[in-house]
């Protein structure tokens, strides 16, 4: 179906004919496809602001968050805590037990940052750029731990984002929870506000965008599946079970307004591997589709 720019384009299970894809399959049909192939669930949220269209695929189901949290922790360091960089330059002192405990920490572990401790901004984007789950923890700690990402969360409009547990225990995913779970739809529209919209200041937008732009862990998800000149300011999370991959954040098209892109993904078995290309080319047919 033809649409003109400010339509929207809503892609659901129910409603797959109302998007088509040159060889005549809707995109929804696509996305279907590949959850079969993947035998995982599939959530999409894409928007256009450029033209107002948007895709829609299991938008408003939940699904484990995993360290996609981790860009609204340094955003609420940003706002919250943060004066004029005052906060930001301080150094946090930790033990190698305490961040070797969260599971994943490339940067916090490492001797010479136990030894000498990491500012609040090294923090930040160890966190946002590296995935580092000591730092993420280090920070919740000075936020006053996970119930703080869902306050930030409702301040800014988002119902449904919601952080309950520390790393590593947060990722445990499985289908039954509602803790430590958003929505494609809330988490791609709260990315949105963080990076390109108002809930932030210029400046801490700024900062917050670098850190995502930096961003190490995206190589095998929306870096595979979006052209090579495309500009990603994204965050990656997976689960410890049930194959949790997900990609959230705002991309830019050579010469043109930015996409919001969030790609949520679990398997349905425990032990179901994480499908990086799932994640890859769920991007590429949206993007492909709005663009």
């Amino acid at each position: 179906m033809a649409l003109g720019a400010g339509a929207a384009l809503a892609v659901t299970a129910s409603t797959a004919a109302q998007a088509s894809t040159p060889d005549g399959e809707s995109l929804a049909g696509q996305l279907a496809d590949l959850e079969r192939e993947y035998a995982a669930r599939l959530g999409i949220f894409a928007h256009d602001t450029a033209t107002g269209r948007t895709v829609a695929y299991r938008a408003d189901e939940r699904f484990p968050m995993c360290s996609v949290f981790k860009t609204l922790t340094a955003a609420a360091v940003l706002r919250d805590l943060d004066r004029d960089g005052e906060f930001l330059a301080r150094r946090i002192r930790y033990t190698k037990k305490y961040v070797t405990a969260s599971g994943y920490a490339p940067i916090t572990g490492t001797d010479e940052n136990v030894a000498n401790g990491m500012t609040v901004e090294e923090l930040c984007s160890a966190a946002v750029s590296q995935s580092d789950n000591g730092a993420a923890n280090l920070l919740l700690r000075e936020l006053g731990g996970p119930t703080a990402i869902t306050r930030f969360s409702r301040s800014t409009g988002d119902r449904i984002t919601r952080l309950d547990r520390w790393e590593p225990e947060l990722n445990s995913a499985e289908p039954w929870r509602r803790t430590d779970t958003t929505s494609p739809r809330a988490i791609g529209r709260t990315s949105a506000r963080l990076v390109i919209g108002r809930a932030l200041t210029a400046e801490d937008r700024e900062r917050l965008t670098g850190w995502l732009i930096a961003n190490t862990t995206n190589t095998e998800r929306f870096r595979a599946g979006l052209p090579g000149d495309w500009i990603l300011a994204d965050k990656t999370g997976g689960g410890s079970s049930y194959g949790v991959a997900n990609d959230v954040g705002v991309v830019w098209p050579p010469g043109r307004p930015p996409l919001v892109l969030s790609v949520l993904s679990t398997k349905h078995a425990a032990d179901g591997p994480q499908e990086n290309p799932l994640v890859a080319r769920a991007a590429g047919l949206v993007a492909a589709e709005l663009t």
